[in-house]
């Protein structure tokens, strides 16, 4: 894919691990942390995929831990005051989307979460993460579709600009 797509427009570049070609476009002064948090490591396309079309636009730093989900609560659990410094988390996750629940439960902020179409038994491609994550405990969870790495990632930017407009 890569290949081809540098034969087509010369200079691009592929992120395979995300599956998306960034566009290189940075704002001149970038804001903010965003944090983008996966359940395993199964999730980290979606995760890699939200984690740079947020960068792309508006992210001063971000951080990225993985295979974090419930699982290993002790891993999300050791990072606590990290994310609670974000101004957006991205939670990705596949199985029974309980991650964003436990975040959401952990920071101040808007937890934009992503279900994925990971998981095996009764996942259903997704549609169980998706229900789960819909009917969250936690408040200030927000469901992206299943897969749906980009709009997330194009959300968090946005949340991200206008934390720093109201600041500046």
């Amino acid at each position: 894919m890569g290949g081809e797509l540098a034969a087509t427009w010369p200079g691009s570049t592929f992120r395979a691990a995300a599956r998306v070609s960034p566009s290189g476009e940075r704002p001149a002064a970038p804001v903010g942390l965003v944090a983008v948090v996966s359940a395993g490591t199964s999730d980290l396309p979606v995760a890699e995929e939200a984690a740079v079309t947020a960068r792309v636009p508006s992210v001063r730093k971000w951080w990225r831990p993985h295979d974090v989900g419930v699982a290993g609560i002790h891993r999300i659990l050791a990072q606590r005051d990290l994310l609670k410094r974000a101004r957006v988390v991205i939670v990705v996750a596949g199985m029974e989307g309980a991650l964003a629940s436990v975040v959401a439960g952990l920071v101040p902020t808007v937890v934009l979460a992503v279900p994925t179409s990971i998981g095996y038994g009764a996942s259903f491609g997704g549609l169980a993460a998706l229900l789960a994550m819909l009917n969250s405990c936690g408040s200030g969870v927000l469901v992206s579709n299943i897969d749906n790495g980009y709009g997330a990632g194009v959300a968090a930017a946005r949340i991200n600009r206008l934390a720093e407009t109201r600041e500046g």
